[in-house]
């Protein structure tokens, strides 16, 4: 009898420590796991010093929050880049290569096309001023494709032109954010939808 009760207490006190070992394992998972959330969390929060040494702190968003405003701003960059000129060779040259960080090869093969068939001599010859006016930018997050609609301005010493703009295109995300490159963004397969004329108003010499 009493070996029976030896036994007994043998097993309830194995029991006992596979129990408390288990409970420690699940403890101590348990706190990593917690302390390794904290630790992703507080790399998100970043303290920035005022001028009087006061901390603030700035929290780190993900980068998909505000990605879809991203790629609406850098379209709208783009195309005013692009579109807005002036008659001046050093302003259009800056422009273009302004543009050219923003886009692939098929913003080079349009700008080399324009050039070819003398646009941008005409507005040196014809002191044109050339604004462009976004309407709407419509962005597909998913496929990553945009529709750029827009109304460009071209203001010439004998007559304003007003015509519209649509494009569209695809954006790639580049794994680097540079001072050329803010967004982070490469339009890509970009083409003109429409470039018609929708009113030309003609201007009385004086």
């Amino acid at each position: 009898m009493m070996i029976k009760n030896i036994e007994n207490k043998i097993k309830l006190a194995s029991w006992i420590s596979i129990s408390s070992l288990i409970t420690s394992i699940i403890i101590s998972l348990g706190i990593s796991y917690l302390a390794y959330k904290q630790i992703q969390i507080s790399r998100k929060s970043v303290y920035i010093l005022d001028k009087n040494s006061t901390p603030y702190q700035a929290n780190q968003l993900d980068v998909t929050v505000n990605r879809p405003l991203e790629y609406r701003t850098h379209v709208n960059l783009f195309h005013m880049l692009f579109f807005t000129l002036a008659p001046d060779e050093k302003f259009i040259e800056y422009q273009m290569k302004k543009a050219m960080y923003l886009i692939d090869e098929t913003g080079a093969l349009q700008y080399n096309n324009l050039r070819e068939k003398g646009f941008f001599n005409s507005i040196l010859s014809s002191s044109a001023v050339l604004t462009i006016q976004t309407d709407s930018v419509f962005i597909d997050s998913e496929k990553k494709y945009f529709r750029y609609y827009g109304k460009q301005t071209i203001d010439r010493r004998s007559s304003t032109v007003i015509r519209t703009i649509i494009t569209e295109g695809y954006l790639h995300d580049l794994n680097l954010r540079t001072e050329n490159n803010g967004h982070g963004v490469l339009i890509t397969k970009w083409k003109t939808v429409e470039n018609k004329d929708i009113s030309n108003v003609q201007k009385t010499n004086i």
